[in-house]
């Protein structure tokens, strides 16, 4: 019996399928704010779904100059990687049923491991705008995926441990860490746009420069699972900023005492809030500005990104040496 509740877990809820399910509803809710926000009406509830299904029905070309093994396996393995941090994330207590101390780490190396096989896919596709978007999107992995490292690490000093539950458990009990550590949320945000690319942070695709960027050769079946991999970057991503530093599923009072049912009801709807939380700044942020170029974005993430990450690290060490956490 163990193996069906596992098993149903992993295929359905929370795993795979709602998943999915739920990254669909993101890219919704993102289209739809951005619209309002420029005075328009913005998708049909059902229109992220239909446009996948669209893609899923176009002729699937391969270029001849392209490597073949490379270029048709990247789109599968980066949804794989995705769909498998998800399962570590905690949505409605404290901790992931697949939970373990070090999860974190886990799950913030596969959620690397996509923008590395985005820039393998189009550096191998043979088609000069997916290498240069290819290199643009390598370029600013090691300028977010550094800076986010670094302000995941704060939270992770003052709780001594890698495992999401102790983090959740720590928020439940004392303020939250956007609180806490309001610099290393603002980063965590920034870093997040970045490896969405979304503006200002577009230059990877950049259409009216490079065509798609990376994306430029893809068509049919694997540029459906790359937009179905964006949604779940943003499921991920908007989990794993919930989780860290607005206390994922805890709420600001214990729910213990209200049993079984209520508390993880509860737990899954401050889960929700959360993250679309999360995704309603990145709108905002979507709205506000315009595309930068890419040495702009790279001289932005190490001078001010990486720079304040190390600052948030720095207060955090001298805060818990005089006994504040």
């Amino acid at each position: 019996m163990n193996w069906l509740i596992e098993a149903f877990y992993i295929f359905f809820f929370p795993g795979f399928l709602f998943a999915i399910a739920y990254g669909f509803f993101m890219e919704w809710f993102d289209r739809k704010l951005y619209a309002k926000m420029q005075d328009r009406l913005g998708p049909p509830f059902l229109q992220p779904l239909a446009d996948f299904i669209k893609l899923l029905s176009k002729e699937d070309i391969v270029p001849k100059a392209a490597s073949k093994a490379l270029f048709n396996y990247v789109p599968v393995l980066s949804l794989a990687f995705l769909l498998t941090a998800f399962l570590y994330i905690p949505i409605f207590s404290n901790s992931s049923p697949l939970g373990f101390n070090g999860d974190m780490i886990l799950v913030l190396y596969l959620k690397t491991l996509p923008s590395i096989l985005l820039f393998v896919g189009g550096w191998h596709s043979g088609n000069a705008f997916s290498s240069i978007g290819a290199y643009r999107e390598l370029s600013m992995v090691f300028v977010y995926e550094v800076a986010f490292f670094a302000v995941i690490l704060s939270p992770v000093l003052i709780t001594g441990s890698w495992a999401f539950s102790d983090l959740a458990a720590y928020q439940q009990s004392n303020p939250w860490f956007f609180i806490l550590q309001p610099i290393g949320f603002v980063v965590a945000l920034m870093c997040l746009q970045a490896k969405l690319g979304r503006v200002p942070f577009d230059m990877p695709e950049a259409e009216a420069e490079i065509v798609g960027g990376p994306f430029t050769e893809y068509s049919g079946k694997k540029l459906a699972l790359f937009r179905l991999c964006t949604n779940m970057t943003m499921v991920v991503g908007s989990a794993l900023i919930a989780v860290v530093f607005l206390g994922g599923p805890s709420l600001l009072f214990d729910t213990s005492s209200l049993g079984w049912p209520a508390m993880h009801l509860l737990g899954f709807a401050a889960f929700l809030i959360k993250t679309l939380f999360v995704i309603f700044i990145l709108s905002v942020v979507r709205s506000a500005f315009a595309r930068i170029r890419i040495d702009q974005m790279v001289f932005f993430g190490w001078k001010w990104l990486g720079l304040l990450a190390l600052l948030q690290i720095a207060a955090t060490i001298i805060l818990k040496m005089v006994g504040v956490f």
